[in-house]
């Protein structure tokens, strides 16, 4: 059977058994037909000639070629259930492709907000509007304490201790870490429990945070409520909710240097998430050069 039938029927397959929708079985079709273009400049007509140098080269042929890092590896991962399907119709022994990975592209850098602009949307100098308090509360929480929006939404009043100064937190994978809760969220959360009965018309009292109908506040209403308090400060630059927990990440790693402890505040498994946040920028590095190194002190 020719490389063509044998794709063809894999993508039958994945028609019939596995349901995949006709714009996904499209698009296996387009990645897998310019897979198999490719063999055949290299004059590999049958699938079993393939192995890893191939499928290799044909990664660095794609990169080369200025596809993105990502939609490479969407196209391997196509490539790699076509050999599945082969193993399991009995023309492969393993699967060429199972350790090849895409070229890695430009890293993009999570976007942060500095200092001075998060002091600006935090500040509690004219909070006299209900809402504004519960809001200042929450996003002071996530910036001290550098939560996910999911993991702000879903905190009860009994994940958090205000004598101590902690907050227990269910994150991704359903891990709980114990987080510190700086003195200004503190004052903040305090402020917004003495009004937060206020809000009861419904259910969920045990939410920490409710919404105006006195429910638990959900993801797109902190979305919300964070690009009105942008606007209402007028800052220079958009700010999600992500980025808080971008910015908290990156302005302790600055002033600490510590790696392993920021991870394991943000709860990420491996330390290589955390290190995108080590993209301290030159002007950062200039002023501790200027400011530690013996040889470079600038007179008074």
């Amino acid at each position: 059977m020719k490389q063509k039938e044998y794709l063809e029927n894999y993508i039958q397959m994945l028609r019939s058994e596995k349901y995949y929708s006709p714009h996904t079985c499209k698009n296996y079709q387009r990645d897998l037909n310019k897979f198999s273009e490719f063999l055949l400049t290299r004059d590999i007509e049958q699938w079993a000639q393939v192995n890893y140098g191939e499928v290799s080269a044909y990664a660095a042929h794609r990169f080369r070629n200025g596809l993105k890092s990502r939609s490479i590896q969407r196209e391997l991962s196509s490539i790699r259930g076509l050999f599945q399907y082969l193993i399991r119709e009995g023309v492969m022994k393993n699967n060429p492709a199972k350790q090849v990975s895409a070229p890695r592209g430009e890293q993009r850098l999570p976007k942060t907000c500095d200092a001075e602009q998060i002091g600006r949307l935090l500040d509690h100098s004219s909070s006299d509007d209900e809402l504004l308090v519960r809001d200042l509360a929450m996003f002071e929480l996530m910036y001290s304490s550098g939560l996910r929006l999911a993991e702000l939404v879903s905190i009860n009043l009994t994940d958090l201790d205000i004598g101590q100064r902690q907050l227990i937190v269910t994150g991704k994978g359903n891990k709980t870490r114990y987080l510190p809760i700086g003195s200004r969220a503190v004052e903040a959360i305090r402020r917004w429990l003495r009004i937060r009965l206020n809000f009861f018309r419904v259910e969920d009292h045990e939410a920490l945070f409710i919404s105006r109908l006195g429910k638990r506040i959900s993801a797109r209403n902190v979305q919300c409520r964070l690009n009105a308090l942008v606007k209402r400060r007028a800052l220079d630059q958009p700010l999600s909710p992500h980025a808080l927990r971008h910015s908290f990440a990156t302005h302790l790693l600055e002033s600490s240097g510590d790696l392993r402890a920021v991870q394991e505040l943000l709860g990420h498994a491996n330390i290589n998430t955390t290190q995108i946040y080590t993209h301290l920028d030159f002007q950062h590095l200039a002023r501790v050069y200027d400011a530690a190194h013996p040889r470079a002190k600038r007179k008074s």
